[in-house]
């Protein structure tokens, strides 16, 4: 009788390890799937953010059919940091120099930001009227100029490249608060003369905007020693070009020297570890779907993804990056 009953609990043992190796082989790290609705903050609408999540949220249908992704519009990568760090978003994408920022501020549980992957450049475009006297960005003093919505990234920028070129923002321009959704009709109206703007290339308001006016594009990349002599959120832009074809209307063959800085996808460590790397794994793999119709998805590569200064990776992200590491 003694020993039947040591087999019986022998056979059950043997069940229960089998049933947690399925669930552990299912189920990486032993977590449930994830599932729910998580809020992606994006950005201003026609922006490159507010499309890229899009994209991301009807591939998330078919990679993590249980979870529904709602998109959160904002102003932008300032917004968006606070988003996640107040929990009114799980993630979002922001520039690095934005993240540094506010890591330098000390903000509010600065130290719990992470990144899942490092995304595609934001290329630093100032527009104006083709027939316009600006010819460098020290040409804008006594201008009216859009900067960004306040809390932005394309503010903090456009901050730094006047103070670049010997301009204060406040005082020697008049700055205008708006986003992309706003300022190419504010240009073609002549209510702006110049406006700045972050964004993976092309930017689709602006090429509507060219289809509709003449533009052109001002040279900023002579900027580059002054900004880095700033301070250290500055080393995170680099000297870069705009291809010819960003806007062929427009540049008519020319490639144009610029600012870029990198987007990070971002969100905190109390974010669950299994939606990240689910959501990092998806993302990564929908390059190709995504960079269909947002070019700048394109340059997502998995070698680059995990260079996510100066945030560190997510648990979760590691993970996915061990997984696939060759």
């Amino acid at each position: 009788m003694e020993s039947s009953r040591r087999r019986i609990l022998q056979a059950a043992g043997v069940v229960v390890v089998a049933l947690g190796l399925l669930l552990w082989w299912l189920l990486p790290g032993g977590s449930p799937a994830p599932s729910g609705p998580v809020t992606f903050a994006t950005g201003v609408p026609t922006g490159v953010y507010d499309r890229y999540g899009a994209l991301l949220k009807e591939r998330l249908r078919q990679d993590l059919p249980d979870v529904e992704l709602v998109l959160q519009p904002s102003q932008g990568s300032v917004q968006n940091i606070e988003r996640v760090i107040s929990g009114e978003a799980a993630f979002t994408i922001a520039q690095s120099d934005v993240a540094a920022e506010y890591l330098k501020k000390g903000g509010k549980d600065a130290g719990r930001l992470r990144a899942c992957a490092r995304l595609y450049d934001d290329y630093v475009q100032l527009i104006v009227p083709a027939d316009s006297t600006v010819r460098e960005a020290e040409d804008l003093k006594g201008l009216k100029v859009g900067v960004g919505q306040r809390r932005s990234g394309v503010r903090p920028i456009a901050r730094r490249l006047l103070r670049a070129a010997g301009l204060d923002s406040e005082r020697d321009i008049t700055p205008v608060y708006q986003g992309i959704d706003t300022m190419p009709g504010l240009l073609e109206k002549g209510e702006l003369d110049a406006f700045f703007w972050t964004g993976g290339l092309p930017t689709t308001a602006i090429q509507n905007l060219a289809q509709r006016t003449d533009i052109r594009l001002v040279e900023l990349g002579g900027l580059i020693p002054e900004l880095h002599a700033q301070e250290p959120q500055a080393r995170h832009y680099r000297a870069a070009v705009m291809p010819a074809d960003a806007y062929p209307a427009v540049q008519r063959g020319e490639a144009v020297k610029t600012v870029a800085v990198a987007n990070l996808l971002v969100t905190t460590d109390r974010t669950d570890a299994a939606l990240t790397e689910g959501l990092t794994r998806s993302l990564i793999s929908s390059r190709d779907h995504i960079g269909r119709e947002v070019h700048a998805a394109q340059k997502v590569d998995l070698r680059t993804a995990i260079y996510t200064d100066p945030l560190p990776l997510h648990e979760g992200a590691q993970r996915y990056y061990r997984a696939v590491k060759p």
